[in-house]
């Protein structure tokens, strides 16, 4: 139960205790049995060592995806130097502690059930939604204000009364937060005031406040106003609309000096103001900087005022391995929990046009195999059905627990799983997504995760998977089982929480069949056009529009003679995903001109493409049920 990060600590009155929350995880020691077997815990101490003292409050908490706090009681010693105990029953494999460290010891006071306060009631609440360890829980101790530790003893004590979020999370949550790489002014001027003061701030004060825009363009035009329009402004421009209206409360933002310094990370706590009574940088966001120094830059960073760094994963990564530490361990290590909206097997069926048995079938299928492949012609929805199936077996919208990805033909092992890549110094050791997300599922054992891959008929799978061919049948998962990485003298393993969906387009005759290696270890399920279906027929009702319905029935014909053609077949069908509009008030005549034209047309044309007589009559028809 040890980190190395620093935590700042707020101000309290003079010689009024401080309170605390000291985390473990569950994985490395065995903090519940501890704390119900022990009247006095020894805990390390990481952060604000000087602030911790004897009388303290002290809440435990158990990290997990059901965190929260398990027991209270009073610190009873100043933190000191201890010798580590090798023999502790409660550590679940090696020591934490291999050398003397700083602790504390807790007297334990109160023990809680598990699920009693939980890091979902306190996201929940405005007046604890920013406690140190929701907002950066990788760490070992954390303070907590004074009305943060009224709000938690009243739920203890049952009179607890939520005070709802100001920010309530959307109901259709999907993704993470986003990483920023920041420049607080040239060559950080800004810097020691930012950090002061909690904020971050962006220049371009003159064109006044910054959400009178309506888009790029109008800002764009006001920069050349007032900054000369020898330039193009296209940097300032996206920097100016990303810190109005793309960077959002929770984001991560990495502050750095120039191209060769990172100074700070933090959690930004608001959104954008524009403070006139600033001398300068007036367009500002409250930030909590979580960690302020300075670190070498790994090479040389981008010169941009703001970046988006999200998609850059493994650069991100490498910043917060920076600003934390090198030595640093990680107690949780996640972000904190997001309340996805619930789904269910109604809700799959309200969106996915196929029928009750079916469904039952597909999911019987990849709880029991844990690998399916759904295969069926273009516009049949397998990528939006496999995606809704991940989150019917979840019971939530949880795209934490989705990853998507497309193979292609020059996809590899490399790519995959684990590969040298180029960078500044020469070739480095890189982890691919297939990895990363078995390493995240595995430390989360009691829940399912869906590894989701689009077109997975394109790679070469031998070649893609490598010695995880094997690792992936259903009786070969869990670290039982593991064999040894290509690249790397480790032990890995599929977890058995991990379930792939595949995704293979039949009318892909490009590519040859699928080998016989993969077909033992992948079920197949066939997924056909549903216009006939009663959710599609509810569709058709809602838009309620009569060259619509003309042109739909002209498919279904269309259907019938791609079926009975014997260099195509029923694979090659016409999907009805191609007439499922974002909103059905969208279905006009452009619309269905765009789906006809631009969809269908050229879909035909490829079918046909050594038979035009049959594909002309097909133009006509389709072009005649949507002219009236």
């Amino acid at each position: 139960m040890n980190a190395n990060i620093s935590s700042a600590n707020p101000i309290k009155e003079i010689g009024e205790p401080s309170t605390w929350i000291f985390q473990g995880n569950p994985q490395k020691y065995d903090v519940l049995g501890a704390v119900n077997a022990l009247d006095k815990l020894t805990w390390a101490v990481n952060q604000s060592p000087r602030k911790i003292h004897n009388g303290d409050k002290a809440y435990i908490w158990m990290s997990g995806p059901d965190g929260g706090i398990i027991a209270s009681g009073t610190i009873i010693c100043d933190p000191e130097m201890r010798e580590p105990n090798p023999t502790d029953p409660y550590n679940r494999g090696n020591a934490l502690k291999t050398a003397p460290y700083l602790a504390v010891d807790i007297q334990i006071e109160r023990r809680l059930a598990p699920g009693k306060v939980t890091r979902t009631v306190l996201l929940g609440d405005e007046r604890t939604k920013q406690l140190e360890i929701l907002t950066y829980p990788p760490a070992t101790n954390f303070s907590v204000t004074k009305t943060q530790e009224e709000v938690i003893e009243s739920v203890i004590n049952g009179t607890y009364a939520r005070a709802p979020t100001v920010d309530e999370p959307d109901s259709e949550i999907v993704g993470k937060r986003r990483h920023w790489l920041f420049s607080p002014g040239k060559q950080a001027e800004m810097w020691e005031e930012f950090s002061t003061k909690g904020i971050m701030g962006i220049g371009w004060d003159d064109i006044g406040d910054l959400t009178r825009f309506g888009s790029k363009s109008d800002i764009k035009s006001a920069l050349k106003g007032k900054y000369g329009a020898s330039t193009s402004h296209i940097n300032n421009t996206l920097a100016v609309w990303q810190f109005t209206h793309e960077v959002a409360i929770g984001d991560i933002v990495f502050a750095k000096r120039g191209q060769s310094a990172v100074i700070g990370r933090g959690v930004v706590e608001s959104d954008y103001v524009f403070d006139a009574s600033r001398n300068n940088y007036k367009n500002i966001r409250k930030v909590k900087w979580t960690q302020k120094g300075e670190w070498k830059h790994p090479g040389l960073a981008v010169t941009k005022t703001l970046t988006d760094i999200t998609q850059y994963t493994e650069y991100v990564s490498k910043l917060e391995a920076l600003v934390r530490g090198e030595n640093e361990v990680s107690d949780d290590g996640g972000d904190p929990e997001i309340a996805y909206q619930a789904y269910s097997d109604t809700d799959f069926l309200e969106e996915v046009f196929i029928g009750p048995e079916q469904y039952a079938k597909l999911k019987g299928l990849l709880l029991r195999k844990k690998n399916v492949i759904v295969q069926g012609a273009p516009g049949v929805g397998k990528t939006f059905a496999a995606q809704r199936l991940a989150f019917a077996l979840m019971e939530a919208r949880d795209t934490s627990r989705t990853k998507i990805i497309q193979f292609h033909q020059s996809y590899g092992y490399e790519d995959f799983v684990m590969g040298y890549r180029p960078d500044a110094s020469g070739f480095s050791l890189a982890e691919g997504p297939f990895y990363k997300f078995c390493k995240t599922a595995e430390d989360d054992d009691e829940r399912r995760y869906f590894f989701i891959i689009d077109e997975i008929n394109r790679g070469n799978l031998g070649k893609i998977f490598g010695e995880l061919l094997l690792l992936i049948e259903s009786d070969k998962r869990g670290k039982n089982n593991a064999m040894r990485l290509l690249y790397r003298d480790e032990q890995f393993s599929v977890p058995a929480n991990v379930y792939i969906i595949g995704m293979m387009n039949t009318a892909d005759r490009s590519l040859a069949m699928i080998d016989y290696a993969l077909r033992r270890r992948f079920a197949f399920f066939d997924m056909e056009p549903a216009f006939s279906s009663d959710g599609f027929k509810n569709l058709q009702k809602r838009i309620s529009n009569a060259r619509y319905d003309a042109l739909v029935a002209q498919v279904e014909k269309l259907n019938e003679e791609i079926a009975d053609d014997p260099s195509l077949g029923a694979g090659f069908r016409i999907g009805h995903s191609y007439f499922c509009p974002s909103e059905p008030t969208v279905v006009d005549g452009a619309w269905l001109s765009s789906v006809v034209e631009y969809e269908l047309i050229p879909l035909l044309h490829e079918y046909w493409f050594d038979e035009p007589q049959k594909t002309w009559p097909w133009l006509d028809r389709l072009r005649s049920a949507i002219n009236g």
